[in-house]
């Protein structure tokens, strides 16, 4: 019976990279249509202040430096309880996912949008989203290793999950990415924790026996 559910568990992990890889790269050659447009232009929030302001709250928390000062902390944290190799995981992962994105940027090389104007500065190429796979990353990586083990663990990778659609939609709204760039970089998120978790998790059993 084991040895059952964890072929069945096998099949599911396998089935759930193969989709969001596949989800990745459909965003990839078919995101800028017409269905792009379509979505971007409804949800662009250039017209209405009051929303426009919610997404730039939004997307402060998937900013670079807020992530990485969250990070930096939270490693010092977990070092301070006893933790000696967690830390260092769990900023590697972070780091080297965000590194990732970026190089998709230069190796895609698609443009902004341009329909509508810009409410907020962006310097880069436009897929995937830096904040939608950063945010995607960072939070959903903390909350299943902090919570590891306890009650909290499903609650808090849904709101992970939450706050980084929020984040990646705040990318659109304010004109700057496409959607297909959004879920793009969902998607590699996701994919990307999906690969390493269970690399940070075996950490946590080592540091928690130590």
């Amino acid at each position: 019976m084991t040895e059952r559910m964890t072929t069945r568990g096998q099949w599911r992990f396998a089935a759930a990279i193969v989709m969001l890889a596949s989800i990745w790269l459909l965003m990839l050659v078919g995101g800028r249509g017409p269905l792009d447009r379509a979505i971007y232009e409804a949800l662009y929030a250039g017209h209405r202040p009051a929303l426009a302001a919610v997404a730039r709250a939004f997307t402060a928390l998937g900013e670079p430096t807020v992530l990485i000062s969250a990070g930096v902390a939270t490693a010092l944290w977990l070092w301070y309880a006893g933790h000696r190799h967690l830390p260092f995981i769990l900023i590697a992962i972070t780091m080297l996912g965000r590194g990732l994105s970026e190089l998709q940027k230069y190796w895609v090389g698609r443009a902004r949008p341009d329909l509508e104007a810009h409410l907020v500065v962006v310097k880069s190429q436009s897929f995937p989203s830096g904040h939608a796979t950063s945010s995607m990353i960072f939070y959903m990586v903390m909350a299943l290793t902090l919570t590891a083990g306890t009650r909290w663990h499903r609650a808090a990778a849904a709101a992970a999950f939450l706050l980084s659609l929020l984040i990646g939609l705040s990318r659109v709204m304010l004109g700057v990415h496409w959607p297909s760039d959004v879920v793009g970089g969902w998607s590699f998120g996701l994919l990307w924790v999906l690969l390493t978790l269970r690399i940070a998790q075996r950490f946590v059993q080592t540091d928690v026996k130590r």
